[in-house]
């Protein structure tokens, strides 16, 4: 796309902003957001790389080039810029006359009077605080992923650091929400015992809240003491100041998960898009319904504002991270990315749907643990191996120095399981085994193949794992949990 080409989809784009329709405004945006990074990816790939930010993309044939590193911050940044830029499109002041400033009833009135008036949904700006959180947040976020590029911080010590980032979120879920109750699925609790089991919980919890609320003096419980749930309706179990170290767990897992997934051309970027559809299918479901209550439909279009503009940057990046890649994304884009999913899941009140989009990173995770927690060797590098000869990829293999039983044991249940593959020795004994990510399980399953290819395969085993999900969320949930605000008549 030429310069000319770039400059008239700009405008074209800017010319179809419309201040009543935060849909069609986001979309524009997102093409912005488009333009603006396939504009300056190639102007600052040579100064990234003067100032030390390079690497060489070792699964290519020599000569091997230095390619820019840490681009996703163009991305980022770009993304910043529109959120901010997004706002007096999505947001409108409520005005109150003099004469109603005395009177609640007159100002409540006046308020939904001009909230209902407008065709377009818009937010009214006492959500302002919740989107910029989610901006603060994601600026964090960013600045925090250019520091562990710039100084290559230890997993151990960088594993927490979007937990920093999301404070700003928390604090203002804290203030403006502070629902802590989470529906307890009907089957468990119609089980013998269920409900005394879910009473025996409530103690604990309401323990652990009293002793916050003690030495803090903040309540964190969403739900009265003496609340008591209506006959015919699901159990909520409050877990209070434990439902912050669940959303903080979702800030900390959702960043890490993409970065852990991570190491082909195009997989950190492809699978971040790839999320992004699955949300906005599953958003999309929620606004185009006609039976979903305005809360729900306004938590949906929460996360589709936020989404859209992500994708614009995300495929600027995406064709240039793309086989061959001419740049690295680095750990920046990473954080920026899940701390995306982390918002929306959060801000939008779907934390839990956020998970089952993310099975086959959390998979990822579980499978690569006994390497990241040190129960099985892991060296510093799991990328596949690249074979010169045929140029095709191949699972890379970490050694086994140390026999003792429990790795043994592991790797051994493993093999028989074809979740790994093993080279032994003359004497039987383990050598190497293939890296434990889920890049090298797919090339033990499916052979070798191009990168291209690999990457390809794994964006379209976790498409269609997201979109088995938006169906299983829809339908099966509601079964599960006997409620559901979308259930496509499944009671």
């Amino acid at each position: 796309m030429n310069k000319y080409i770039r400059l008239a989809v700009f405008g074209g784009a800017l010319a179809f902003v419309h201040p009543n329709n935060p849909l069609q405004t986001a979309v524009c945006f997102s093409i912005i957001g488009y333009v603006t990074t396939i504009t300056l990816i190639p102007r600052l790939s040579e100064p990234f790389k003067g100032i030390g930010l390079k690497g060489k993309d070792m699964s290519k044939p020599p000569p091997v080039r230095e390619l820019p590193e840490s681009m996703g911050i163009v991305s980022a940044v770009t993304y910043l810029f529109i959120m901010f830029s997004l706002i007096p499109f999505i947001f409108f002041k409520y005005l109150v006359s003099f004469s109603a400033l005395s009177n609640d009833q007159s100002m409540l009135n006046t308020y939904t009077t001009q909230y209902e008036s407008t065709k377009s949904q818009l937010f009214p700006h006492n959500k302002l605080a919740e989107y910029l959180s989610a901006v603060l947040c994601l600026q964090s976020t960013t600045l925090l992923g250019l520091f562990d590029d710039l100084f290559d911080i230890r997993w151990r010590h960088k594993f927490f650091l979007p937990a920093v980032a999301s404070l700003p979120l928390l604090i203002v879920y804290y203030v403006d929400f502070s629902v802590t109750s989470v529906v307890i699925p009907s089957f468990l609790t119609d089980l013998k015992g269920g409900e005394q089991a879910l009473e025996f919980l409530n103690f604990f919890i309401r323990l652990g809240n009293h002793v916050v609320t003690s030495v803090t003096g903040l309540s964190f419980s969403s739900l009265p003491t003496d609340y008591v749930i209506p006959e015919n309706s699901p159990k909520l179990l409050d877990l209070g100041i434990f439902y912050y170290f669940y959303m903080s767990a979702v800030s900390i897992f959702s960043p890490n998960s993409i970065n852990i997934l991570a190491g082909i051309n195009g997989l950190e970027v492809g699978q971040s898009v790839v999320l992004a559809i699955i949300f906005l299918t599953n958003d999309f479901c929620y606004l185009f319904s006609s039976n979903v209550s305005q809360a729900a439909y306004d938590s949906h279009l929460f996360s589709v504002i936020f989404i859209i503009p992500f994708i614009g940057v995300s495929l600027g990046l995406l064709q240039y991270n793309w086989f061959p890649a001419r740049v690295f994304v680095g750990d920046t884009y990473c954080y920026f990315s899940g701390m995306v999913f982390a918002i929306v899941g959060i801000l939008g009140h779907f934390s839990k749907t956020l998970l089952i989009f993310l099975l086959p990173q959390i998979l990822n995770f579980i499978y690569s643990a006994p390497q990241i927690f040190g129960v099985i060797p892991c060296p510093r590098h799991r990328l596949p191996r690249f074979n010169l000869k045929d140029g095709l990829m191949y699972p890379s293999f970490g050694e086994l120095k140390k026999q003792g039983p429990v790795p043994r044991l592991l790797l051994n249940i493993l093999e028989k399981l074809k979740l790994i593959k093993i080279e032994r020795g003359n004497e039987g004994q383990i050598v190497k085994f293939s890296n434990m990510t889920i890049i090298n399980l797919f090339l033990v399953w499916f052979g070798p193949m191009r990168e291209d290819s690999l990457c390809l395969l794994i964006l379209g085993v976790q498409l269609l794992v997201g979109f088995s999900m938006i169906a299983v969320r829809h339908t099966v949930g509601p079964w599960l949990f006997g409620y559901d605000n979308l259930s496509w008549g499944v009671k």
